[in-house]
């Protein structure tokens, strides 16, 4: 079975890298410290634009924090929708949850089918759910087309059996992928879970350009993240993933 590739992105610089790099698909997200937002309409516009051949989809989340979301927010998602829903991208990733730790089915639904015909990405809200069998089924039956998951741990390594239970529940009905944490050192053993794609960052970060720094503010407000220090997705990291799946595929045929 082929294991998809999907590369998350927070610049068009690690838009074009997933592209060069051979990503099945991107996952384009502002946000970087949160976790991932909505990208503005100009960047998927221009991301649409450069990545030409390859999936994208667009992160619908209105704010960082929790996944439980006022009225207000949901207006919000389903406007950035609706949106995007006119730009070309191939789906979006989103991701509601109750106060209870369930999965909110009725709203879900809603999205999905606000969403049609772009595929949904129910994305790692599920990681944060109280009962996981309970809420699988729950996504199956808002519609979703894949769910992104660590099993419930902060890496996918330290979930990997989570990450099992679920290919197993799944059975086929919904695509699971992995995500969190995944790097070429343990891309071959996340895969062999039978999971239908892996997802990462591929992140490496380099020092800015910038002669003058003020060593006394953080314009995040978080004291360490520096400004002065510019994240970005590594083609060749991305591209040794891929050559390991592609090794794999090619193993089993």
């Amino acid at each position: 079975m082929t294991c998809e590739l999907e590369i998350c992105a927070y610049s068009l610089e690690s838009c074009l890298a997933a592209k060069k790099a051979g990503a099945t698909r991107i996952e384009l997200c502002a946000g970087i410290y949160e976790g991932g937002t909505t990208p503005s309409l100009g960047m998927v516009k221009l991301a649409r634009k450069l990545t030409a051949g390859v999936q994208l989809y667009i992160m619908i989340r209105p704010r960082g924090g929790d996944f439980l979301y006022s009225d207000i927010e949901f207006e919000q998602m389903r406007e950035d929708i609706l949106s995007v829903k006119t730009l070309g991208v191939e789906g979006v990733v989103l991701g509601i949850l109750k106060r209870d730790g369930s999965i909110d089915i009725e709203r879900t639904r809603e999205l999905v089918r606000l969403a049609a015909p772009l595929k949904v990405t129910f994305h790692r809200a599920f990681d944060m759910v109280k009962d996981p069998e309970k809420a699988l089924e729950a996504v199956i039956q808002a519609g979703c087309f894949r769910i992104l998951t660590s099993g419930f741990r902060n890496t996918v390594e330290e979930g990997i059996d989570g990450v099992k239970k679920m290919v197993k529940q799944a059975g086929g009905r919904i695509q699971i992928m992995a995500g969190s944490g995944v790097n070429a050192g343990n891309v071959l053993k996340i895969a062999e879970t039978g999971v239908d794609a892996v997802h990462l960052s591929a992140k490496n970060g380099r020092e800015s350009d910038m002669q003058y720094r003020n060593p006394a503010i953080f314009m995040g407000g978080i004291p360490g993240i520096s400004e002065y220090q510019i994240t970005y997705c590594d083609e060749d990291k991305v591209k040794e993933v891929r050559n390991i799946l592609q090794n794999k595929t090619m193993a089993h045929e």
